[in-house]
């Protein structure tokens, strides 16, 4: 029987990357070390982590009629990812996003959405056969609310789990809990979503913090809480906490992409929630060890190799 594959419905943007030695405070100006471009967008990540890790994955999702598109598309499909329903949205710009990195591997992002936030919901009927086949469907919210809104009434309808990844934070509308698979905020997110912004999420209150919002709706939680590691629970699992791997890091920029990638796979490939996790995880410590948000993407080989070490 075919593997099903995973579809991601999401953001294509281009990474302009500046490095410099600390991050700039609010009207500072500070000098910078490097300047690269790197192809980026949290659903394009996702994609690429899914391809690299060596699973069939596909990609929704709209670039503008310029140089830019025609690049992010051409690199998608290089990766692996399936691009027929990458489509062109004409007279508008691609999706840019300006990020600046640190030396101890922290960031700033501005993301500029621009064909991106053409990505509409009769976009999606045009690829119903596509989702309709899917594994398990990732979003994330880079694109416009009510394009995931339609994708969880679609998700639901012909009954394929939905990962989404609640980034950037923003209040969701309750009903769209209710459709989530599996939610996997950081702790900016989780906050947001709690109403609680600025809330200091760590494993002494991730239970908490998880149990709440499990209480909106969605089947499971998985709080990604960065170096700490990540915490798990809901109705396909009992509640517990994966320390994350320590390295060195180089730059976070997609690290959260990279775990929902790696757990897509491990989830599909009937791994249970602790062997995911982990599993996403060392993904996500893989990814930070290297510049770039897809270029950073780690193999299934090395993942593999990592684990053995670990």
């Amino acid at each position: 029987m075919d593997t099903k594959p995973i579809v991601v419905v999401g953001s294509v943007n281009l990474d302009l990357v500046c490095s410099c030695h600390q991050l700039p405070l609010p009207g500072e100006t500070v000098s910078g070390n490097n300047f690269q471009m790197f192809e980026g967008g949290k659903g394009a990540n996702q994609a690429v982590a899914v391809a690299r890790l060596g699973y069939p994955v596909a990609m929704v999702a709209k670039v503008g009629d310029d140089e830019f598109g025609k690049r992010l598309r051409g690199a998608l499909k290089a990766a692996g990812v399936s691009v027929e329903h990458v489509s062109i949205a004409k007279g508008v710009s691609s999706g840019v996003a300006m990020i600046t990195a640190d030396q101890q591997g922290q960031n700033t992002i501005v993301v500029v959405p621009g064909a991106n936030g053409r990505l509409l919901p009769s976009d999606l009927d045009q690829a119903t056969p596509l989702l309709r086949s899917a594994g398990m469907i990732l979003a994330q919210l880079e694109i416009p609310i009510e394009t995931v809104e339609h994708l969880s009434r679609l998700a639901k309808k012909f009954q394929v789990p939905l990962m989404l990844d609640p980034a950037p934070a923003q209040l969701l509308r309750p009903q769209l809990f209710k459709s989530i698979a599996f939610l996997t905020p950081n702790e900016t997110e989780a906050g947001s979503l709690c109403r609680r912004d600025g809330m200091v999420i760590d494993p002494s209150n991730a239970q908490v913090v998880a149990e709440q919002l499990l209480a909106k709706g969605p089947r499971n939680v998985i709080l990604k809480m960065g170096r700490q590691g990540c915490y798990f629970s809901g109705q396909d699992s009992g509640g517990d906490f994966v320390p994350a791997f320590k390295v060195r890091a180089v730059d976070s920029t997609a690290a959260g992409d990279a775990f929902n990638g790696g757990l897509a796979v491990a989830l599909l490939q009937g791994k249970d929630f602790g062997e995911a996790t982990r599993f996403a995880s060392a993904v996500a410590a893989l990814s930070v060890k290297q510049k770039g948000a897809q270029p950073s993407m780690p193999t299934l080989a090395q993942v593999h190799s990592f684990l053995k070490k670990a």
